[in-house]
């Protein structure tokens, strides 16, 4: 999951979620503004757990 943290110059923080680091990236250039893009991982999501 992606998300884009976007604030405003009137205090107020918006927070978008993707699926996708292409759709993420695609949205956070036509964002305007202080934002910060972030990638959440979840240690117990089987998909991006490690096999041993």
């Amino acid at each position: 999951m992606w998300i884009i943290t976007a604030y405003s110059n009137l205090n107020d923080t918006t927070m978008f979620e993707y699926e996708n680091e292409i759709e993420a990236r695609k949205a956070f250039k036509e964002i305007q503004g202080c934002k910060i893009l972030s990638e959440v991982i979840y240690f117990n999501n089987s998909k991006s757990a490690l096999d041993v």
